[in-house]
């Protein structure tokens, strides 16, 4: 088994756990809040990773070139653009839809890799990355109330409506951000994928916890209250991305950014899993057959 899959599966659990804990705190504090926590907490355990991969490999910091500087920067922003567009994607209604749009981003991850990089992704990840995001989308709509399915015909016949768009947009910067990083990291040209990928982390999340910062103080410095309020759970949600955001920037050090995002969809298995054997809730047959896809997704990469 090569190396990028165990850490993207490992990341893709303390994703799902981190998620969780945002969504927790997404009830103390408004959605900029919540989401500056996963970069403001993160900050310090991103730059406490890079000196351990350091100390590990007993390497030292690569030389940065303009071309990581244009890329880290182009991810950093591409990524808080996504992530604003899933915000006003759930104000909105049939926000379910949105959410199965923006899973796309596998797909776009595989056609910026292929433009701005020429990354021919194989024939294996292409299918996988099909099966995948088909999976994801079945199990996205499979909540969705019957009566909004039927009063949109099918899922095909929502791609027109604006929160789909909006949804298509979000995945659509996701998959550059992915891209973006990778390209960045590629750039350092060593010492190794650890000590790549954390230095790409570092910059990215202080770009990111910079502009977030700047606009609280701007316009919700009372948001600023409520961050420090709830220091003990934004930690934790902190030390939770900054661990994902390390495993992703590494296993996409390595792989192709489409082949890691389409294997991160198994954080909806991490999901469901919780769903049913903690909170004990039920499961339909569709999203036991979007279980279904999304596992024969990641059986296809892990065997490819």
């Amino acid at each position: 088994m090569e190396l990028w899959i165990p850490i993207t599966i490992a990341a893709a659990f303390v994703q799902n756990l981190r998620s969780g804990l945002q969504r927790h705190l997404r009830m103390q504090m408004g959605t900029t809040g919540a989401t500056f926590v996963r970069f403001g907490f993160g900050l310090p355990v991103a730059f406490a990773l890079l000196a351990l991969a350091l100390w590990l490999t007993a390497s030292a910091l690569p030389e940065t070139k303009p071309a990581f500087w244009l890329w880290v920067t182009v991810g950093a922003f591409a990524q808080i653009f996504a992530q604003a567009l899933l915000v006003i994607m759930f104000t909105r209604r049939s926000f379910a839809v949105g959410s199965a749009y923006s899973r796309t981003e596998p797909v776009q991850a595989v056609i910026f890799g292929l433009v701005l990089l020429g990354e021919r992704a194989p024939a294996s990840v292409l299918i996988a990355v099909a099966i995948s995001v088909g999976g994801v989308i079945a199990l996205t709509f499979a909540r969705q109330p019957v009566g909004e399915m039927a009063r949109s015909r099918s899922p095909l016949a929502l791609l027109a409506s604006p929160t789909a768009l909006i949804g298509l947009a979000s995945g659509t910067f996701f998959g550059l951000a992915a891209v973006a990083f990778r390209a960045a990291s590629l750039s350092l040209a060593g010492p190794n994928f650890l000590v790549q990928a954390g230095l790409t982390l570092c910059v990215a999340i202080t770009i990111q916890t910079a502009v977030i910062l700047v606009w609280m103080a701007v316009r919700d410095r009372a948001e600023l209250r409520r961050i420090a309020d709830a220091w003990r759970v934004g930690t934790l949600a902190g030390l939770a991305g900054a661990l994902a955001s390390f495993g992703w920037f590494s296993a996409m050090t390595l792989q192709q950014a489409g082949a890691v995002k389409a294997l991160a969809q198994i954080e909806m298995l991490f999901a469901y899993a919780t769903t049913v054997l903690i909170f004990r809730e039920p499961v339909n047959r569709a999203e036991i057959a979007g279980c279904a896809l999304v596992a024969a997704g990641v059986i296809v990469l892990v065997l490819a």
